[in-house]
């Protein structure tokens, strides 16, 4: 029925739509399940060889009819054509990764695919494999195209470093059907979903418009943005290693990026507080499931960062998922877990004129569009300087070195001082007050003891360490200087020492 009223027309499209959705959502799982099973399978009989250029290029064609073949089996979908972009060079980079065939078929085509929400402006649709290690995800013709002419550069980046927060890319399809192109990107899974996280964020660096709406705000795990970031978070604290590396690998991506002109992408920041998961009694994951370790090579958040090999593979265990350990300001103990995405925009003619519109209207230098090498800086300082931040404790070491200073000047033909700086990790402070605390009393009995003896029995040299606060101090005295107050040196030493005290407790603070 056609109604000729402006309102009833909407309303007929608003339904036309909803049905469309639902229909594609269903099917579609179906047939990339049906499509990949057929063309990994049939590649596995292609013998193995290097990639070379036109392998980038070929795009293999398989019609699947309902009935079946007999090539194709049969199934209860509708009749579709399922095509497969540079089988070899995908094959490539999954044998790169460590993914073998059957476990790539056995991840995607044992389980029904897990439809998950699309918390961004764009249409596309996102499918998770029953074991956390892939997403698929529906992209655009011209974001399947640029991918498709980005494949060279991609495999070189792999080749020279795989150790990478880019997206890693597993296969592009397309399913044809109804005379629609529907087609997909097979990539790795950044968020594990059998771990809660306690915070979700997609961060660009820039403001305008950098807030969750409204009914994003209202869900269960909602995906906040940059100005959501700096309203809920202080920063997240890394120690000096972990943030080096960290970034280190963002500015080489960037750099990466920027060479391939493209812009607009996001960082998928994904945090679960520890704290919070002991205290909620739930150590078994966000979906009652016990935490299973991804098999995929490089594919965790520790694994993908720059660092030392070991250091990453021993902190990537099954409880932790592989997630980068931090802290908040105030000690809370995160695990981080990241990735970016959203890289198939390049900036072409059409985003051009999307900035310069938004530039003349808005501040042009808070817009997400801007060209690429804009945008990477300014992604780069955000992320390095309000979102990342490196555990400092120069104050600490300041001080202390400038009690240890004021001490030596004023008895300085008594001692020596030797200082050994040691950096404490956030939230260490009471500890190291209580181990200083325990010594200063030590001393004052080995002292007090002494002193009962006889002054001269104290020797020509006497040592007060304090092992545990990584301050030692040794005073040497002459026969010629015992007639004078040993009394005030200490005096002196244990007012430093409280003052050391003082100033860790105000830096926990």
């Amino acid at each position: 029925l056609i109604i000729n009223t402006e309102k009833g027309t909407v309303f007929i499209l608003v339904i036309c739509v909803h049905v469309f959705h639902q229909t594609t959502s269903s099917t579609l799982k179906g047939a990339i399940q049906l499509g990949i099973g057929y063309t990994v399978g049939n590649l596995t009989s292609k013998p193995d060889r290097d990639v070379l250029m036109q392998d980038f290029y070929v795009v293999e064609s398989v019609f699947l009819p309902s009935e079946g073949s007999n090539l194709t089996p049969a199934h209860h979908y509708p009749d579709f054509r399922f095509k497969t972009y540079a089988p070899l060079a995908f094959r490539y980079f999954r044998e790169l990764f460590g993914i073998k065939p059957d476990d790539y078929l056995y991840s995607i085509c044992k389980e029904p695919l897990i439809e998950l929400s699309n918390p961004g402006a764009s249409s596309s649709l996102f499918f998770l494999t029953s074991d956390d290690e892939f997403i698929i995800k529906t992209v655009q013709h011209k974001e399947a195209e640029f991918l498709q002419k980005l494949l060279p550069g991609y495999y070189m980046n792999l080749n020279q470093n795989p150790r990478t927060l880019l997206p890693k890319f597993y296969g592009l399809y397309c399913v044809q059907s109804g005379g629609m192109n529907i087609r997909v990107v097979v990539m790795n899974n950044v968020l594990p979903r059998s771990l809660k996280m306690h915070y979700k964020y997609d961060l660009k660096g820039s403001t305008y418009k950098r807030r969750a709406s409204r009914k994003e705000r209202e869900k269960s795990c909602p995906t906040y943005k940059d100005l959501d970031f700096q309203d809920m978070h202080e920063g997240l604290y890394f120690d000096t290693e972990t943030y080096n590396a960290l970034i280190k690998t963002l500015q080489r991506d960037c750099r990466v990026l920027e060479s391939f002109k493209i812009m607009d992408y996001s960082l998928l920041l994904g945090v679960h507080v520890l704290d919070q998961n002991h205290r909620d009694g739930n150590v078994s994951g966000g979906d009652g499931k016990r935490p299973v370790g991804q098999r995929v090579l490089y594919s965790t958040a520790m694994e993908s960062i720059q660092g030392d090999g070991k250091a990453a593979e021993a902190i990537t265990t099954d409880d932790t998922m592989g997630g980068i350990p931090a802290r908040t300001n105030r000690g809370e103990k995160l695990l981080i877990f990241l990735g970016i995405i959203d890289i198939l925009q390049s900036y072409r003619f059409i985003k051009k004129l999307e900035h310069s519109w938004k530039a003349l209207v808005y501040d042009g230098d808070t817009v997400s569009v801007h060209r690429p090498g804009f945008y990477a800086n300014r992604f780069l300082k955000f992320m390095s300087t309000r979102v990342f931040r490196k555990i400092q404790s120069d104050g600490t070491t300041f001080l202390t070195s400038t009690c240890l200073f004021v001490f030596s000047s004023v008895f300085g033909s008594y001692l020596r001082p030797d200082l050994v700086a040691v950096t404490h990790a956030l939230g260490e402070a009471s500890s190291v007050g209580t181990s200083v605390s325990s010594s200063s009393m030590f001393i004052s009995d080995r002292y007090l003891e002494a002193r009962s003896n006889d002054r001269c029995d104290i020797g020509s040299c006497s040592t007060f360490t304090l092992e545990d606060s990584a301050i030692c101090l040794t005073s040497e005295q002459s026969t010629m200087d015992m007639d004078r107050d040993d009394g005030s040196v200490l005096d002196v030493y244990l007012v430093s020492v409280y003052v050391y005290l003082l100033w860790t407790h105000l830096s926990d603070l």
